[in-house]
């Protein structure tokens, strides 16, 4: 699954984890002083916002972008010499793209956040009658939004192609490898709808799931300075009181709760979806032997794989009914939650419109991003079942032994081989 499009996985995601963590430290460390002397100067704290497609060249977001190209390079540099990998462009160099593009798309998150303070803080002071202001300002605001919206849609759209393309080389890779050791694999149960079928959903899921871990990594390095800052605006919570950083904590603990109770409700599912593969894999190539084998495929056969088939869908909507009443009932009150502890702060009138539409927004991302396995489970319980097929798959190749549960078909033996 891995060693077929990265070289040598593990070593390669360790060293880019550690080589992001240096990375990340130097910048936040030494990484405005470094700009600074190479003429790339941060913004004054005083310094209004930028509004507008202007915030993505900033001087400090060139500096960024030149860091971020000679970090990447520096990475590519010493695996294409240490291990030159077939595959290297797209799983080294293409890996570092789609970071960058989704690092980008949250960026134009934070430029839209930003403008809504002076949006909306204008329509406030419009509709009160407290201060005059012109069809123009409007009007300039919403160009404003429109330059951060055509951003994003090119973003977007690019950063789509490019990952479907990026996770079909993967899906080619898996499919050369496994390809090459057909005679080695051709006995094994399910073995055409390993290489075609699963090789084809892990891709699918893998560009669902990874963007969206990238997409919410990057959206809380972008977001937790700015939900920080806007702390500032609420001094108490609920129940709780005063406390540091409140906004924070709060998404926070909300998110744990929340992660923590879907972990217990779906502890099932993966073996329940692992064992439903299995059975409807055992029951098809029944099915298949059938056309060409008038002594297979008999009615007693086909009602005892068909049973195994019925049991464990039983099984699986018994567990996916109480997991999914603890799921919707968390969702629905996450959007409540935000309202809730900020009843205090609206009430006293401590937030202007504007700045309320960037708390809503700053803690709704933030959230979002921790509650990464709440909006997940189902695509990372599926995900984990057909880890475990290609899983036993491969060790083929190794010569060790596959474990199948053995009353899935009376004519596959437990070792997997017909």
């Amino acid at each position: 699954m891995f060693r077929s499009f990265f070289p040598r996985p593990g070593l390669f995601f360790w060293s880019a984890l550690g080589w992001a963590t240096l990375c990340i430290l130097v910048w936040y460390l030494f990484g405005e002083a470094l700009g600074a002397a190479l003429g790339f100067p941060p913004s004054a704290e005083d310094a209004p916002p930028v509004i507008g497609i202007g915030y993505f060249v900033t001087p400090q977001f060139v500096w960024f972008y030149i860091y971020y190209a000679l970090a990447t390079a520096l990475f590519a540099l010493f695996w294409f010499r240490y291990d030159p990998h077939p595959w290297r462009w797209w799983s080294v160099v293409g890996s570092s793209a789609i970071l960058f593009s989704t690092y980008f798309s949250v960026q134009v998150s934070v430029a839209i956040n930003e403008w809504r303070r002076p949006f909306f803080d204008a329509v406030q002071n419009a509709l009160s009658g407290a201060s005059e202001v012109t069809s123009a300002e409007l009007f300039s605001l919403l160009i404003d939004f429109a330059e951060i919206a055509f951003v994003a849609i090119l973003v977007v759209v690019a950063t789509s192609f490019f990952v479907s393309h990026y996770v079909f080389r993967w899906r080619t890779a898996m499919n050369d490898y496994y390809v090459a050791r057909w005679e080695e694999v051709r006995t094994i149960e399910g073995a055409a709808q390993r290489i075609q079928e699963d090789t084809m959903r892990f891709a699918d899921i893998v560009e669902t799931l990874g963007v969206k871990i990238v997409d919410s990594v990057m959206t809380l390095f972008a977001f937790l300075p700015v939900l920080f800052a806007l702390s500032a605006y609420v001094s108490e919570l609920p129940v709780v009181g005063e406390i540091p950083a409140p906004l924070f904590t709060a998404a926070l603990l909300w998110s744990i709760f929340g992660t923590g109770l879907l972990a217990v409700a779906g502890i099932k599912l993966p073996g329940l979806y692992f064992r439903n593969q299995r059975v409807e894999a055992a029951y098809r190539k029944e099915l298949v032997y059938g056309e060409d084998d008038a002594s297979r495929a008999q009615p007693p056969t086909l009602r005892m794989l068909f049973t195994n088939v019925r049991k464990n869908y039983f099984r699986l909507y018994f567990h996916y009914f109480y997991f999914n009443i603890a799921r919707y009932t968390y969702l629905q009150a996450d959007n409540i939650f935000v309202y809730l502890i900020l009843v205090p702060t609206i009430a006293a009138g401590k937030v202007t419109f504007g700045i309320l539409q960037q708390i809503l927004t700053a803690f709704g991302q933030v959230s979002s991003s921790f509650q990464y396995l709440v909006n997940s489970w189902t695509t990372i319980v599926e995900l984990q079942s057909i880890h475990k097929r290609l899983a036993a798959f491969e060790a083929a190749f190794d010569q060790r032994p596959i474990i199948e549960p053995p009353e899935l078909s009376p004519h596959v033996a437990p070792s997997g081989a017909d």
